[in-house]
């Protein structure tokens, strides 16, 4: 007995799997299966009008097809057209099928890019297909679809057009569509998919049209009623509040030598009232290098610790865990609270202990890495989980410590800030607190671009800041030797420069030291018993030395822009003027080049995050989705922003007054992946 097919047509197992490679299940994934562009097929160019670098259509006949073997073995054929006009065609890869097909006399019609060649004109490879003087041409543009290994456009073109056969209903009601100003859905989808000839092609390419804005919308749309219902699921969930009681907190802002700055203070006030809710609270805290997110989370932890509840406070490396950990254990504990420290490095007696403190509810709060969620111990009474640079763990990883505790309040952290449209468009089931302005002290940052030619210059620039008095980074991207990236390395550098610069002090920490060792060798610098230190990107978040002013980054073309911008904040933490020398080798790529430009002009992390959406995209930026939700085909964030705001309006208005129209909508752009229904 076969399997029926997914679609409303006879579709083969084998094609199945084909088409599945594409995402393509059923009919109306076929129908947004948008082309990548279309070709014009309608219309025949004499080949007497045919110029180099131009794609045109020819109808000739077949003079000579002969297989050569100079300077490989291919095919070549010879056309002329009815107006005496001789192309040539050559084919590298080809069937023996192929010579007995072009015989001479045989009319085709031949569609591909035109090219000088030694002996006239020529096409290679073009796509081609028997026809007669009296075959038609075709009346529309032909699409050109994105496709598989296996799959060929005319196949898909053939599947497309069955699928379009059966008509399709609009999701949205004409009174909504008129308000805003959107075409109907059916007729955007047969012109993409079918434009007439007088079609605007630059606005058809550019993504501009009508018909495109049409699908970008609803596109927005089923991904804002997804995160809707994401978010309205977690408020009908119910957690322990944890109310303000202002006795912890108010004890631990006393002993500030600081006050809050007017964003740490409304990030704090927004998290405070969450706590409080019945429900699980699931904020994102973001902020620029330095603006002071630790403070807000403690308060955080404080606020559920004076109600009994315990909290946990996770970092994705050891080193940041620790500095944090090292930073807050002892205001902490002059208030009373108890701490636990809990890492993978620990000897397995004093882990044993800090999850003993932990599992009995004798720790309040308990730092730690991906040790916290892995080991097999348990909290008490868990309220509250912070999770730092969020960006770095995966939903599973996250979901491992939520089964700590029954529903506990979570509050992440990014210095990586996210783009208003990224936190619009796939952040929107969370609330986002943004503190953004920088504490009263913080010296501007200097960059400087200097090609690695140039390096003897920057050795004095270190040499004559660590003599004042100063110290410096030497930051660079590998550990050891690596024959494909044939980059300087952590352990060659620190070798060289201590070479070179024999009255520095010169230290060297990377992420394969022993935690004891790294931390050493950190305590050292701190207390400026080293002058320079080398290290790899292990410091790029959390290290808080005022008196380091100068930083060299080593291969600065190789690192993203977020990682550029997180390393570049760990000066201008102090009084002295600071300067950032990126180092560079030549030649540069396009985006390496595009990269070092935005670092250069811009020091506002949420510039630099905007700029990183603009050159890479939101699939990259975000790296695997963690929400499940997949990645936007049609819109584009920088271009759509009205569209985004329309649709997370239009949402609201169809989960508040018509639930049935969101429960179709997400059904067509989602399918199953959706905690909507009809009822």
């Amino acid at each position: 007995m076969k399997a029926a097919s997914p679609f409303s047509f006879p579709v083969s197992p084998a094609l199945a799997t084909k088409l599945a490679r594409l995402g393509l299940t059923r009919d109306a994934d076929l129908v947004l299966h948008l082309p990548l562009r279309w070709e014009d097929e309608t219309r025949l160019t004499p080949i007497r009008d045919l110029l180099p670098g131009q794609t045109a259509q020819v109808h000739a006949a077949v003079r000579e097809a002969r297989v050569a073997y100079r300077p490989r073995r291919m095919l070549t054929v010879s056309v002329e057209d009815e107006a005496g006009g001789v192309l040539g065609i050559r084919f590298l890869n080809f069937y023996p099928s192929h010579l007995k097909l072009f015989q001479p006399g045989q009319s085709f019609r031949f569609i591909g890019e035109v090219r000088g060649g030694f002996l006239g004109l020529e096409m290679v490879h073009p796509r081609f297909a028997r026809a007669d003087d009296d075959t038609p041409l075709p009346t529309q543009l032909t699409p050109v679809y994105p496709t598989t290994a296996g799959l060929g456009q005319a196949t898909l073109r053939k599947l497309v057009e069955r699928a379009l056969a059966a008509p399709i209903p609009d999701t949205l009601p004409a009174g909504w569509l008129a308000e805003l100003g959107l075409p109907d859905l059916e007729a955007s989808l047969r012109l993409l998919h079918q434009p007439p000839l007088d079609a605007a092609m630059s606005e058809l390419e550019s993504h501009r049209h009508p018909a495109w804005q049409r699908l970008a919308f609803d596109e927005l749309l089923a991904q804002q009623l997804s995160l809707a219902a994401a978010r309205a699921q977690r408020t009908q969930q119910r957690t322990r509040p944890l109310p303000a009681r202002h006795q912890l907190t108010q004890a631990f802002l006393a002993t500030l030598p600081f006050d809050l700055t007017a964003a740490q203070a409304r990030a704090w006030a927004e998290i405070a009232t969450d706590l409080g809710a019945p429900h699980p609270m699931r904020r994102l805290l973001q902020g620029d290098v330095g603006s002071g997110k630790t403070v807000v989370a403690a308060l955080a932890c404080l606020q559920a610790i004076e109600n009994g509840m315990q909290a946990a406070f996770m970092a994705p490396t050891e080193i940041l865990a620790e500095q944090h950990y090292r930073k807050l254990a002892q205001p902490l504990a002059a208030l009373g609270v108890k701490v636990a420290w809990v890492s993978g490095s620990q000897r397995k007696a004093e882990r044993a202990a800090a999850w003993q403190a932990i599992a009995s509810g004798e720790a309040d709060l308990a730092f730690g890495t991906h040790a916290l969620f892995q080991d097999g111990g348990a909290f008490a009474r868990l309220g509250l989980a912070v999770v730092d640079e969020q960006h770095r763990f995966g939903v599973g990883q996250r979901l491992a410590l939520m089964e700590k505790g029954v529903e506990p309040h979570q509050l992440m952290m990014s210095a990586t800030p996210i783009p208003r449209t990224l936190a619009m468009s796939f952040f929107a089931d969370l609330d986002v607190s943004t503190i953004d302005e920088l504490p009263p002290g913080r010296t501007p940052i200097v960059t400087k671009l200097v090609s690695a030619a140039r390096r003897d210059d920057v050795l004095a620039r270190v040499r004559e800041s660590c003599r004042e008095g100063g110290q410096a980074y030497w930051v660079c991207p590998l550990i050891e030797e690596s024959e494909k990236l044939q980059l300087q390395t952590a352990q060659d550098t620190w070798a060289t420069l201590a070479a070179q610069l024999p009255d520095l002090r010169v230290g060297l920490v990377h992420g394969r030291l022993k935690p004891d060792e790294k931390q050493a060798v950190m305590a050292a610098f701190q207390a400026h018993e080293i002058d320079l230190l080398v290290a790899t990107t292990v410091i790029e978040v959390g290290v808080d030395v005022p008196n380091a002013a100068l930083m060299v980054i080593e291969h600065a073309e190789r690192m993203g822009l977020a990682q550029l911008h997180q390393l570049r904040g760990r000066v201008g933490r102090g009084s002295r003027e600071s300067v950032c020398v990126l180092l560079y080798e030549n030649p540069l790529s396009e985006l390496a080049r595009a990269r070092l430009k935005v670092i250069y002009e811009f020091t506002d992390g949420f510039e630099i995050a905007r700029q990183d959406l603009l050159l890479r995209g939101p699939g990259e930026l975000l790296g695997p989705r963690q929400s499940g939700l997949p990645m936007l085909r049609f819109a584009d964030l920088e271009r759509d922003v009205a569209l985004l705001e329309k649709a997370r309006d239009v949402a609201a208005r169809c989960l508040d007054s018509r639930p049935d129209v969101a429960a179709r909508h997400v059904e067509r752009w989602l399918g199953a992946r959706t905690g909507l229904s009809q009822t």
